[in-house]
């Protein structure tokens, strides 16, 4: 059943940012070559700033879309950029009125969006409580470009007299991005040894540092190539699960459980086994190749948001040990066990589950009653459906789902 946290969660919140930045970057770039009419807000908006919006709604976009990867890790500070970016993106679209009614829907829809995206973000503020942690890499990276930029912006503004074309630091700036991302229009050139001196020492640093940029940034994808491939979950893809069934373990009573839950839950399966867990990739299935009785493996796996845990190998101690450790990381979730053996049922459930179901108790049921000539499995199954798990006492015919008091 569909519950609101489906409809206005994370989850929806970080599609709609991602869609308005789409929008944002293609409505700008069709824009620039649209007259800027000013919109709703022509009459107070100065020439400039709507010929301006016409091409900065698509540096939005992109900021936007930046955002929108940072809001997938959760990152405290991609909400508070959104937040400040949104109304920036709408504002951009009240300024913008073309002509032609096609833009003029998309305009519409941006703004649209943009406040509903707006009020999505705020609803789930605290989902998004995590700092940003830079690496090593990351640091050095932005620290090479801003100190390549500010040297190459402060040498071109002293040397301005032997360059042409560089008159103020707006000019000396513009040379050092262009030279850096070696495009070079060839609009601003040196004049003097000097300037060609310093324009090669610009040359190298900026060059460098947009490359180390590079490596930082195709790294993270590279990874999460790999970890596809070995059957493992990306930490950005871990971040945004919520209101997932959480399955600990995998083995032969696993699967037809997992048939069951498809296309009805998100599933995240945690299992220590490689290879196993690439074939549950291969199959569809997201997988944490880790250990599920671990806590920090269950805190990957987003226990605390998760509806529901399900654990149902064929070792009952390890099974035992995973319940434990999920009940006190998220007290309220609901906990389905399976015990291999039937003695294992109470203990299971003072572990921590709420429900624990023994197949091989299951299985002798459905022979007797077919021996007696009770019906077979139909009854049986029409028991289990109707009646409440926790209120039916273990020795009926359920097999073991009762309270503690009716186990055996």
């Amino acid at each position: 059943m569909v519950s609101v946290r489906d409809w206005f969660g994370a989850r929806t919140a970080i599609g709609v940012v991602f869609v308005v930045a789409v929008l944002s970057a293609v409505t700008g770039l069709v824009n620039i070559s649209l007259p800027a009419t000013g919109g709703l807000l022509g009459p107070y908006i100065p020439d400039t700033i709507r010929t301006a919006a016409g091409f900065t709604g698509t540096l939005t976009g992109f900021l936007l879309l930046a955002s929108a990867f940072g809001l997938r890790r959760r990152l405290r500070a991609a909400w508070y950029s959104t937040i400040i970016l949104l109304p920036v993106s709408a504002a951009q679209g009240l300024i913008q009125s073309p002509d032609r009614l096609e833009p003029l829907v998309t305009l519409t829809l941006l703004v649209s969006l943009s406040v509903v995206g707006l009020g999505l973000l705020l609803f789930n503020r605290r989902a998004f409580d995590r700092d940003l942690d830079l690496t090593v890499t990351q640091l050095s990276a932005l620290l090479a470009i801003a100190g390549a930029q500010t040297y190459a912006t402060a040498g071109a503004y002293a040397l301005r007299e032997d360059f042409n074309g560089v008159d103020t630091l707006f000019d000396a700036f513009y040379f050092a991005l262009v030279t850096g991302s070696t495009v070079g229009y060839g609009d601003i050139t040196p004049r003097t040894p000097v300037a060609k001196l310093f324009g090669m020492s610009a040359l190298l640093v900026t060059v460098a540092s947009f490359a180390v940029a590079l490596g930082v940034l195709l790294t993270p994808a590279i990874e999460a190539r790999l970890t596809k491939a070995l059957g493992r979950m990306t930490e950005s893809q871990l971040d945004i699960l919520e209101n997932h069934v959480l399955v600990l373990g995998h083995g032969e009573l696993t699967e037809p459980i997992l048939e069951e839950l498809d296309g009805r839950a998100d599933v995240l399966i945690i299992t220590p086994n490689a290879e196993r867990a690439q074939r549950l990739t291969e199959r569809g299935y997201d997988v944490l190749t880790a250990d599920p009785s671990d806590e920090e493996s269950l805190k990957r796996g987003r226990v605390d948001t998760a509806r529901s845990v399900v654990v149902a190998t064929s070792n009952d101690a390890e099974d035992a040990l995973a319940i434990l450790t999920a009940r006190q990381l998220n007290p309220d979730v609901h906990i389905v066990a399976s015990a291999s053996q039937r003695e294992n049922e109470r203990k299971l459930r003072r572990a921590g589950a709420n429900t624990v179901i023994s197949p091989a108790a299951l299985g002798g049921h459905f022979l007797a009653e077919s021996a007696i000539g009770g019906g077979g499995l139909e009854p049986i199954e029409d028991r289990l459906l109707d009646e409440e798990p926790d209120t039916q006492p273990a020795e009926s015919d359920d097999g073991g789902s009762g309270s503690d008091e009716g186990a055996d």
